[in-house]
This record gives C-alpha cells, structure tokens and sequence, in this order.
C-alpha cells in the first residue's frame, strides 16, 4: 500500500514512506476545516502526507501554510509532495517536534488543523513507525491543546477530528486553555452504525447558545455515498 501516488483533482500524493496513509479523517477534515474571506495563515500540526496542507491550499488564498512533522521520512515525502503541486511557493514544512516548534516560534495562525494521532483499541501496531504515528502518546491531547493556545492568533479558529468516544474528554482539555467548540459534526460510517468521529472546530470566543451538532453520514450502502459527504468532498476526489 502507498506504492503509488494518491491522485486528487487538482494534485497527487506520495506516500510510500510515511506511516500514515491518506484516510477518510484526513480528508473529512481538510474539506470540513472553516477557511474564512481573511485567512492569511494557517498551520497543519502533524503534516504526514501533507495532505491537509494541500487541501487548504486548494481552497483559499492564505500566503503562508506551514506544516509540522516530526518524523524523518514523513517530512521529507511531506517536503517533496509540495513542491510538485500547484502551491509550492505558499507551502513550508518544518521538521521539529510540537514542542520544540512551540517553543522557538512567535507567530500566530489564524487557522490551525490537526488530525492527531490516537490510540484505536481495535487495533495493535505490529509495525513500530505505525504504532508511533496511530498512537496518542505521540501526541497527547493535552500537549496539543496547550500548543494550539499558544500559536492560535485571538481570533483564530483551531479544527480538529478526534475519536467521539474522545470528544468530552478533549473538549474539557481545550476548556483549561481558553478554547471552546463552536461546531461540531458527527461522522457516522452508515446510517446504522454508531458515531465514531468528532469534527470540531474551536476559537477563544465562548459560544452564547447552544452549539450546532450535524451528523455527516459516508455512505448508506458500500460504495454508495450520501449527498453530503458527495458535496463536501467532490472538490477532491476524482471520482465523485
């Protein structure tokens, strides 16, 4: 698997020397994220592929899109993805851990993405560089929320997709750094099966109402996609 390059629309992906390949939650998130008229910057935390990185660029205008991998082959595909796409001169990613990047940079984004690493306890890593890029103590939740605090710009907006068996437990994380949900969609495999992804998107403004929940559902046969995820993820997908 990854052998070949991934081929969206308007680019293609190299992923033969990442651990993390290119999945639904990925691009759920990069077609989901909010990418306002004003958007000037926007950082991927935990870039793998690039692929959230190259969707973005995609859809909007921001001049500086930088990303952030921590692994050695997955920055160097990261790096050799955008520089063969259409918006290579607006992508830059750095190769540091979370911690370090937060420590020596002082710019503020005003978008911020992450498809973070988590544990999945219907799955054991039998493969070391896979266990290190699925599981959460690559990346715990409360080091991404302190970070994303940090870097967010005041009126920023910080979209994520975790497990919703997480998304309390994440949201009350976020709470303790001054950020809070303003959207939430719940992703649903098929019209039968349980929720098993969160959406959300956070800011530092406190919501006055109750926040909005949608419910996304893929598909409602195999291979048979619901209007929309058709509409949210036909910019992408060739075949939609």
């Amino acid at each position: 698997m990854g052998k070949f390059p991934f081929t969206f629309k308007q680019f293609s992906i190299n992923q033969d020397r990442c651990a993390m390949k290119i999945g639904t939650d990925g691009v759920l998130l990069g077609a989901w994220a909010t990418t306002a008229q004003n958007l000037n910057s926007v950082l991927d935390i935990g870039a793998g592929t690039g692929l959230l990185s190259l969707m973005l660029a995609q859809r909007c205008h921001a001049e500086i899109l930088d990303a952030l991998e921590i692994d050695s082959d997955a920055y160097e595909q990261c790096v050799e993805n955008f520089e063969q796409s259409p918006w290579g001169d607006r992508l830059f990613c750095y190769h540091a851990s979370l911690e370090e990047f937060t420590n020596e940079i002082d710019d503020k984004y005003d978008l911020i993405v992450c498809n973070p690493p988590f544990y999945s306890e219907d799955y054991k890593a039998n493969n070391k560089q896979r266990a290190m890029a699925r599981f959460q103590d690559a990346m715990p939740f409360n080091q991404l929320t302190k970070a994303v605090a940090k870097l967010l710009s005041p009126s920023g907006i910080f979209s994520v997709i975790i497990p919703f068996k997480e998304e309390s437990r994440f949201i009350t994380l976020a709470a303790n750094f001054n950020l809070f949900p303003n959207r939430i969609t719940h992703v649903k495999g098929s019209p039968n099966s349980e929720i098993k992804r969160s959406l959300i998107e956070f800011s530092f403004v406190r919501p006055h109402s109750e926040i909005n929940k949608e419910l996304l559902i893929i598909e409602t046969s195999r291979h048979q996609y619901t209007k929309n995820y058709i509409n949210l993820t036909k910019d992408f997908y060739l075949k939609m």
